[in-house]
Formats: C-alpha cells, sequence, structure tokens
C-alpha cells in the first residue's frame, strides 16, 4: 500500500510538472508574439518592412492578423498626427486678424509672422526623413508632435512678448512640424504593402485637411469666447495626449516574417544621395513638390483673410467658408487614394500613369479654378467659395500623384527622399506666404495677382511633373531583400 502510494504521488507530481512546463512554453510563445509586434530596433532598418508577402500560406496566421490590426492602428494614429498638424497650424491664420487689431500688425509684419513657421520647417525636413530611415519613423514622429505641440501651448505669450519672440516660437514649432511627413512615410514604407500604399496615404494625407476643417471652424467660436489663448493652448495639449497612445502602441516596423527571422540583422546603409539626385524622376518629384506648394500654403495661410477682405465674410463666416475646401480635400484625397490602388490593382494600369494621370489633374484643375475665381471676383462671393473648393478639392488628388511617388522610387529611402522634395516644397510656401503678403500691403488688397501665381506655377508644374516622371524603382538601387516592401503594381 506504501509503494502503491508513493507510484500515485510520483504520477501526480510528473502531471503537474507536465502541465507547468506546457504552460510556461504557451506564455514564453505568447510573449514573443507580442513583443515582436510592439518592439523595434533604434539601431536598424532591416527588421522592418511589410508586404503581400505576409499573405502567403507559410505565415503565420495569428501574427498575420495582429500585423493587419496593428497596420491598421498605425495609420489610424498617423491620420490623427497630421490633424493634430493642420489644427495647430491653421489656428494663427484665424487668430492673426484680432491679433493684428490688438499688436497694430501691418500685411508685412503679418506675412513675417506667417512665413517665420516655414523658416523652421524647412530646417528639418531632410534631417528628419534620414534619422526615421535610420532609426524608425516612431521616434521621429513621436519626438516632433511633442515639440510642435509645446510650441503651439506657448505662442499666445510669445505673442505678448514681442514680434521677435512670437516668430522665434513659430520657427521652433516648424521645426517640430517639419519631421511630420518624412517620418510618417517612413512608417507607411515599412507597414503598409503597396497594393494599399495609395488608399493609406490618402487617409494620412486627408488628416490634414480634417484637422483644417476642425481648427477653422472651432477657432473663431473659442477665440470669441476665451480669447486667443483658447485656440493655442488646448490643442497643444492633445498633441501630448497622442503621444501617449504612439508611444504605447506603435513601432517603427512590423517583424520580419518566419523566413528572414533567423537572419543576422543588416546595418541600415546611408542615404543613397548621389544615386537619387542623379535620377530625373526624382527632380521631377521635386520640381513639382515646389510648384504644387506654392499655392497650397497660399491658400493654407490666407484663405480666411482673403474671405473677409474680399469676399466681405466675418470672423465666423471666414471660420466655415474656410473649412469647405479642406473637407472636399479630405474627400478627393481619400476617393484618389481608392481610384489609383484599383486602377493599378484590378485594372492593369502602370503605376506611371496612375501618378501622370492624378498629378496631372492635382495641377490643372486647381489652375482651371483659381483662374475662374479671379475672373468672378467679389461680384459673387459663392461661385468664388465654390471656385476655391473645386481648386484645392482636385488639388488632393496629388496625395496619389507626387505624394505616393517617393516610395514607387525607393521604399527604403521613402523618408529621405520626401524629406528632399517637401524641401522644395517648403521653400515655396515660405517665398509665397511672404510675397503674398508683401503683394497685398503693396496693392492696397488686390488678390488677382497672388493667385494667379499659383496658376502660373500649378501650369509648370503640370508640363514638368508629367514629362519626367516614373513609377519604378530607381535601377542603379541595390535590390530590396526579401520580406520588403514591393513598389510595382500593374504594368511598368
Amino acid at each position: 500500500n506504501n509503494n502503491n502510494i508513493l507510484r500515485s504521488t510520483a504520477i501526480t507530481t510528473a502531471i503537474t510538472a507536465d502541465d507547468d512546463v506546457m504552460r510556461q512554453r504557451k506564455k514564453h510563445h505568447r510573449r514573443r508574439r507580442l513583443s515582436a509586434i510592439h518592439n523595434t530596433s533604434t539601431t536598424t532598418t532591416a527588421t522592418a518592412s511589410v508586404d503581400d508577402s505576409f499573405d502567403d500560406e507559410d505565415s503565420n496566421q495569428a501574427q498575420t492578423k495582429l500585423i493587419s490590426a496593428t497596420r491598421n492602428l498605425v495609420v489610424t494614429l498617423c491620420f490623427v498626427a497630421f490633424m493634430l498638424c493642420n489644427m495647430d497650424r491653421v489656428n494663427m491664420s484665424v487668430a492673426i486678424m484680432p491679433m493684428s487689431a490688438t499688436y497694430g500688425w501691418d500685411g508685412v509684419t503679418q506675412g513675417i509672422i506667417q512665413s517665420s513657421f516655414f523658416w523652421g520647417y524647412l530646417c528639418t525636413q531632410v534631417l528628419g526623413g534620414v534619422l526615421a530611415d535610420r532609426y524608425g519613423g516612431k521616434y521621429v514622429l513621436g519626438l516632433g508632435v511633442v515639440w510642435w505641440s509645446l510650441a503651439t501651448a506657448l505662442t499666445p505669450f510669445a505673442a505678448g512678448m514681442g514680434i521677435s519672440v512670437l516668430a522665434f516660437v513659430r520657427v521652433m514649432m516648424g521645426i517640430g512640424e517639419g519631421v511630420a511627413m518624412p517620418a510618417m512615410n517612413a512608417v507607411v514604407a515599412k507597414w503598409v504593402p503597396r497594393k494599399f500604399r495609395s488608399r493609406s496615404l490618402g487617409l494620412v494625407y486627408s488628416g490634414m485637411y480634417i484637422g483644417s476643417v476642425l481648427g477653422l471652424v472651432m477657432s473663431p467660436y473659442m477665440l470669441n469666447k476665451y480669447g486667443v489663448s483658447s485656440i493655442f493652448v488646448p490643442f497643444g495639449v492633445l498633441g501630448f495626449v497622442w503621444f501617449f497612445l504612439w508611444n504605447r502602441f506603435v513601432s517603427s516596423a512590423p517583424p520580419r516574417r518566419k523566413t528572414t527571422l533567423n537572419k543576422p540583422e543588416k546595418e541600415s546603409e546611408p542615404t543613397p544621395w548621389g544615386i537619387l539626385l542623379r535620377n530625373k524622376a526624382v527632380w521631377a518629384i521635386v520640381v513639382a513638390h515646389f510648384c504644387h506648394n506654392w499655392g497650397l500654403f497660399i491658400m493654407l495661410t490666407w484663405m480666411p483673410s482673403y474671405f473677409n477682405s474680399a469676399l466681405g465674410y466675418n470672423l465666423v463666416e471666414c471660420g466655415w467658408m474656410s473649412a469647405i475646401p479642406w473637407l472636399v480635400m479630405a474627400i478627393c484625397a481619400n476617393a484618389g487614394g481608392y481610384v489609383a490602388d484599383n486602377l493599378i490593382n484590378l485594372h492593369g494600369w502602370s503605376t506611371r500613369d496612375v501618378r501622370r494621370l492624378m498629378q496631372g489633374i492635382g495641377f490643372l484643375g486647381p489652375a482651371t479654378f483659381l483662374t475662374l475665381m479671379c475672373a468672378t471676383g467679389s461680384s459673387w462671393p459663392q461661385l468664388a467659395v465654390t471656385c476655391m473648393c473645386l481648386a484645392q478639392g482636385l488639388g488632393a488628388l496629388s496625395q496619389s500623384g507626387l505624394y505616393s511617388n517617393h516610395q514607387d522610387l525607393a521604399s527604403e529611402n521613402a523618408g529621405a527622399l520626401l524629406g528632399l522634395s517637401n524641401s522644395a516644397g517648403v521653400l515655396a510656401g515660405s517665398i509665397s506666404t511672404y510675397v503674398a503678403g508683401l503683394v497685398l500691403a503693396k496693392t492696397g488688397g488686390v488678390w488677382t495677382a497672388v493667385w494667379m501665381s499659383a496658376v502660373v506655377f500649378q501650369l509648370v508644374g503640370a508640363v514638368w511633373y508629367t514629362s519626367n516622371c516614373s513609377g519604378d524603382r530607381i535601377a542603379e538601387l541595390p535590390p530590396l531583400e526579401e520580406g520588403a516592401p514591393s513598389t510595382q503594381g500593374g504594368r511598368k
């Protein structure tokens, strides 16, 4: 009997031990799966790419679903970041009218204040892209949002300390926002497969337009009821809330596929500037970005003033009227993304032809309707607002044109390449914003010259881009390693 008891005890102990081992193994595997999604290397980029291959039969089904869900979260939080980006940017275009009355700013001073943002914005375009490609877009974008949110909250206090202090804070805000596009592009290049790329970028960039809508609609009411500080401090606080979510749930890139998990990680390569700068298609993007942003940033910064001084709308009406074109842009950007992806995936269009079509409309549409708006003048305000809506809406198709083209040419250097082209775009925006204020001051508020300058650049950009763009990966670049995102679709 004693022997039987001992044997029973031994068997029970063995079974319990086996159960403990199995439970520990399950916990270990579960921790590995979760950490694979949420941990990102800070020194390499070779671990980080996603494409259609995650749908292979060899891929772990649970991991694939988790990656897909995390990818949707990444795109959504990028959308929110860009929404905050423009909320924090357009509030000054509304606040500058009552602030000018308070502090006695003339048109030239307003132009300096508006353009000072772009001085800082220009400084971090290429740097932000290079850092995002090398160390991960999560960290660069997160730091940028915190930086510009702090500058936004400090803006009303800086205004009371003088023009130089306000200009400095606006420069600091521009430095923070300058990394947003390159860092986002680096994150999307790692997370989003080619077949979803246009629509994902369309959604992310539409966050800017929704942010403009919210900022332009909310700012007049908050300003009238609570004062100037109410449209800067709360907007800045929202950035810190976003950063908590971004830092907690997002990584710069998904994990490697099973077939590459055991390969040694490769140190990220330096940006191949020589190859990029010698490529004609790269310069097609750079010149097009300059031409596109010349008009875009005039509309972004001066549209409320145009509706107020030229069309006779009051402050609250200016907010609403200025918000409508941005809402149209959000709709068109997302619709354009779906159309572009379907033309490539379902109808076999080449990537180059889709980029040319979308960007061609993105240039010629605004040129047409801005010309009509100038011809209408202030005699028919409703038609002028309609023309502005159509000009900006069709211009938003650029998100499926030049703004998606960086990843076609060099997906692993997408952040640096966007930083390069956006530097040209920011340079155009800073010049055009200042020139617009100077022209209005010298002419006593004549807007035709301001809008027609945008038309000229849009026509030049249409000719240059459609003649020189490409949808193919740059041939001189080394082939993508296994697991990297595909850049081609349909015919080449």
